[in-house]
């Protein structure tokens, strides 16, 4: 029986390529020295620094409503009551709150919804600006005509449990929430999906579903918008989310509209 380590590796040719072209992760980096290869750590730092661009990037709203253009939808801009970046950074609870502004204008448009989209910056408007429209209009393709949409909001300085205020001010049943994830170093543009059926203020983790690393190094959107449909329509055949929501959508699934 032949062994690996019994193959030759032709001179000059680094062996951990390979294996590199199929993940993001950081492998084989080598070493020179005490130290990692020059072209290693001038990526690392790379990587550091989009990272920390994309929590520091500012909500380009108005950009991601041009995006939303061609959906025959009511579009609304909310803001947290974390007035500025820092505060948000620092102020994780003034990220779960509207400011008094955003929600009058919510409750203008209170009705009896079956969903509420919301699409945040979150950690990374990078994957919200890259991500979230096409994700958004994805799902919506999915869902038919059997569905009451809420007017959508464009949330800034946004925390997951914003949503639940949202929704609540709405009056939406479910809420889908499209966000920019905390960044790694190989994923600084990851986009995050939180369904929670029924929200309210102190809704916990625990009563949503999350659909993470949207992205097309990670999963793809047109995929997260087939898990994102046949969530959504469990949750409302059921009435709940979160833990008690199981995902079989590995098998086919047949989503209401």
């Amino acid at each position: 029986m032949s062994k690996l380590s019994d193959k030759k590796i032709p001179s000059g040719l680094d062996p951990w390529n390979a294996l590199r072209i199929h993940t993001d992760a950081r492998i084989g980096l080598g070493r020179v020295g005490d130290g990692l290869p020059t072209e290693r750590l001038l990526e690392f730092q790379m990587a550091h620094a989009r990272a920390r661009d994309s929590v520091h990037m500012a909500f380009d709203a108005s950009g991601v409503r041009a995006q939303l253009a061609s959906l025959d939808q009511t579009i609304l801009d909310v803001h947290s009551a974390a007035p500025d970046r820092a505060t948000y950074l620092q102020r994780p609870d003034l990220g779960r709150l509207l400011d008094d502004a955003s929600r009058e204008t919510l409750t203008t448009h209170k009705a009896r919804y079956d969903v509420a989209f919301i699409l945040a910056d979150g950690l990374s408007a990078r994957a919200t600006h890259d991500h979230g429209a096409n994700t958004l209009s994805l799902i919506l393709k999915r869902l038919g005509d059997s569905w009451s949409i809420a007017p959508i909001t464009l949330a800034t300085q946004s925390r997951v449990g914003l949503g639940d205020e949202i929704g609540t001010a709405l009056g939406a049943k479910l809420t889908v929430m499209l966000i920019g994830e905390r960044p790694g170093l190989s994923s600084a543009d990851s986009l995050g999906a939180y369904l929670t059926w029924g929200p309210k203020p102190g809704r916990s983790n625990a009563d949503r579903n999350c659909v993470s690393n949207i992205r097309p190094a990670g999963l793809a959107p047109e995929k997260a918008a087939d898990k994102i449909a046949y969530l959504m329509s469990e949750a409302r055949k059921l009435g709940l989310s979160g833990v008690a929501l199981k995902d079989n959508s590995s098998s086919p699934a047949l989503i209401e509209g």
